[in-house]
């Protein structure tokens, strides 16, 4: 629970950054922080994809 409460509170805070950054005419960086908060969910998102890959190969051994 406390990572889905983390992923959320990340694109609130980068929701609102865009909008502030493609209001005030700066849509090169509003872009930038959108691809920088999908990479910070993915990096977050690497250590559990990693441990259910582990668990569905010890169940499923190819």
């Amino acid at each position: 629970m406390e990572l889905v409460i983390k992923i959320a509170l990340i694109g609130i805070i980068v929701a609102v950054l865009n909008q502030i950054l493609a209001r005030s005419g700066r849509d090169e960086y509003a872009m930038l922080t959108v691809l920088a908060g999908i990479v910070a969910v993915v990096l977050m998102l690497m250590p559990e994809l990693k441990e259910l890959y582990s668990s569905i190969t010890s169940v499923f051994p190819f």
